[in-house]
């Protein structure tokens, strides 16, 4: 009888070891295949992840080969891709709800901006609003720093170093594709240090807005002719 229990308790052990190693090799996956669906949850937009990986030794997050697509109303096609995104973290801030970011590097390979059959926006189905003058007494919006923690009731400390590479925008018109352009931004590894706000982003808005040139402006002023204030638009799209 003692034999038969100490059999039963040893292939007991051994289940368990077994289910710990393939939760450990799944993990990522699993953490992978959620995030996926919260995104589509959050913003109605289909997700793909090629790679996730959270650090359980090491503070660090990376995401490799993440995709959004617009909706069928925007021809499916690609909103954005993101070869790369990779943090390093500070755990013990992050145990008091604060979120302390190291290193940040993030890629954005393409950004595609595509107006539908029927005049809209793929930005404004996810609520982002084109820049346009705000009415005399109108509430400023809520800084998005405080609204963040509002949502998710965590501080921000800031990002120690951010390295951002920009490859390609696009623009798609369905209804007039003959407003469709493309511009290749080129920006590799700019760094940014000590970001706390996004008033620390402004120089970086800045250099994006004048390499994508005009390519946005038939969104923004359909008789526009010739460049001009793309850069400023930019800003504008981020709040500034």
């Amino acid at each position: 009888m003692l034999k038969r229990l100490l059999k039963w308790g040893l292939g007991l052990l051994l289940l368990a070891v077994v289910l710990a190693v393939i939760l450990c090799l799944s993990f990522n996956s699993i953490l992978r295949v959620l995030i996926e669906h919260n995104i589509r949850k959050q913003t109605g937009l289909k997700a793909e992840i090629g790679q996730f990986h959270l650090g359980l030794r090491e503070p660090v997050v990376e995401i490799k080969n993440l995709r959004l697509y617009n909706p069928p109303e925007f021809g499916q096609t690609p909103f954005l891709s993101i070869p790369d995104i990779y943090v390093e973290y500070d755990r013990p801030a992050l145990a008091k709800n604060e979120i302390h970011i190291t290193l940040l590097r993030f890629d954005l390979g393409e950004l595609d901006i595509v107006k539908s059959a029927a005049g809209h926006t793929n930005l404004l189905s996810l609520g982002l609003e084109l820049p346009t003058q705000k009415p005399a007494g109108k509430a400023a919006a809520p800084p998005a720093l405080a609204e963040f923690k509002k949502q998710t009731g965590l501080g921000f400390q800031g990002i120690d170093r951010l390295s951002v590479s920009v490859g390609t925008f696009k623009y798609v018109d369905l209804r007039a594709p003959t407003n469709n352009a493309e511009q290749q931004i080129g920006l590799t590894n700019c760094v940014v240090t000590n970001v706390t706000s996004m008033a620390d982003l402004v120089g970086l808005g800045v250099v994006v807005g004048l390499r994508s040139g005009d390519v946005f402006r038939p969104l923004i002023d359909p008789n526009h002719q010739g460049a001009g204030q793309s850069a400023q638009d930019l800003l504008k799209m981020l709040g500034h």
